[in-house]
């Protein structure tokens, strides 16, 4: 639910940039406009502030949160529904600091991240939603959240707990200062904690940076279906088995010879990271992998061909086999290692070792497709299997996937799989196909 920033090339979006006085600067200056749209689309700003079919920035997402239905705001100019009568101090108390011109904001907008935003990114950023983005008349519509909880004055608590005090950036002394930027750009303008570090109970990130601990990154909470994956150095179940130039590669289009993009990280891929330069992209992968892992006990993945013997040799006695072979190998091969960048492998690949097993479980209900990006134009879709498949038929199959040339990961139920297709509302088994429903 929140996410990105991006560049410019030959742009300084520095972490060392100067200060610009207020009255000094020039909001309507094409290379200041150009800037800030880099840095809007790094941080992905358009991902939450525009509906589904909608115009650009003007508002209307649907987020869900466990207290209702939040929409996101009008972000454009226009002087009566938008954004466009904010001064720089309002839009700056807006993004760094979670303050509307009214009321406290939701912490759906991750102000939290954005405390780090340096002043000069702050004010490119303002240039380029006061001149650059086109106005949208477009009225905010009010949170679907009943009361007492609808009220925003709890939202100021909140903020006082949770919320850092607003200090800009600044890199660790004698800090390798590509992975600074790295660290800038995760931490601050790409929000990537938002998705991918645990929750507390007031549904604050546990760890806002690297400096808190191993918390940070280490893996989400599920939110509308989808769980974020660690980040961090372990070798099954976060980035310690992927190159730099893996993750580069990911970044960039989606895909690598081993894994694919999926849920709420193709709109991250495709609306903000295929647009960010190589520096930019080489710097956050640097960054990652300088992260240690949580458990630095993990072992590394090591292929074990004993279900692909079996499927091979016509034995799909084991419990999820049968579904496999029916439903999954013709893309991703009775090996498990399906093709290079056109059907992921599932041995070895690390989102299919998340504790959770829910962004696997909602993917087999209801398909997906892979982004099409400049580098990797093709858009690869997977079927959703909802209506063809019983619970106890998907949770077979995922605890055959999770626990099959060499996988290992703990086992989902029936009662697992009802919960996530009650969730993300997929069909039931026997019903139209989520497909056939959509024409």
């Amino acid at each position: 639910m929140m996410n990105r920033l991006l560049f410019a090339a030959g742009l300084a979006l520095g972490l060392s940039a100067p200060l610009f006085a207020a009255e000094s600067v020039d909001y309507k200056d094409a290379t200041l406009i150009k800037q800030g749209e880099y840095l809007a689309r790094a941080g992905d700003c358009v991902a939450c502030h525009t509906a589904s079919g909608g115009k650009p920035f003007a508002g209307g997402l649907p987020m869900e949160s466990p207290v209702g239905t939040i929409y996101s705001t009008n972000i454009t100019p226009d002087k009566q529904t938008g954004i466009g009568e904010y001064s720089f101090e309002d839009f700056d108390n807006a993004v760094r600091h979670g303050i509307g011109k009214d009321h406290t904001l939701y912490p759906a907008m991750p102000y939290p991240s954005y405390a780090r935003v340096t002043d000069a990114d702050m004010r490119a950023l303002y240039a380029y939603f006061m001149h650059g983005v086109q106005p949208v008349n477009q009225a905010n519509k009010p949170t679907d959240i009943t009361w007492p909880l609808s009220m925003r004055w709890p939202l100021t608590a909140w903020r006082w707990m949770f919320a850092p005090e607003v200090k800009a950036f600044e890199p660790a002394s004698g800090q390798d200062p590509v992975i600074a930027r790295g660290a800038y750009l995760v931490e601050g303008l790409g929000h990537c904690g938002a998705c991918h570090s645990p929750r507390g109970i007031g549904m604050q990130e546990k760890a806002l940076t690297a400096q808190e601990g191993a918390l940070y990154l280490s893996g989400g909470n599920a939110m509308e279906g989808w769980v974020g994956k660690n980040l961090r150095g372990d070798l099954r179940d976060g980035l310690g088995s992927w190159s730099e130039a893996q993750l580069v590669q990911f970044l960039s289009t989606g895909r690598t010879e081993h894994t694919a993009v999926f849920g709420a990280m193709s709109d991250v891929v495709t609306q903000s990271m295929q647009y960010m330069t190589q520096e930019d992209l080489t710097s956050i992968a640097r960054y990652l992998k300088s992260l240690p892992p949580v458990d630095a006990g993990q072992k590394p993945f090591k292929y074990d061909d004993t279900a692909y013997k079996a499927l091979f040799n016509g034995d799909d006695s084991a419990v999820g086999a049968s579904v496999y072979v029916d439903s999954c190998a013709a893309c991703h091969r009775t090996d498990g290692k399906g093709y290079a960048e056109v059907f992921p492998a599932l041995a070895g690949n690390s989102a299919l070792a998340t504790k959770d097993a829910t962004s696997l479980i909602h993917i087999i209900l209801k398909g997906g497709t892979l982004p099409s990006t400049f580098k990797a134009p093709t858009p690869y879709a997977m079927p959703d299997f909802a209506t063809r498949l019983t619970d106890k038929q998907v949770a077979d199959v995922v605890n055959f996937i999770r626990n099959s040339w060499g996988n290992k990961a703990e086992p989902v139920t029936e009662k697992d799989v009802a919960n996530v297709r009650e969730e993300v509302n997929a069909p039931l088994y026997g019903a139209a196909s989520v497909s056939q429903a959509a024409k």
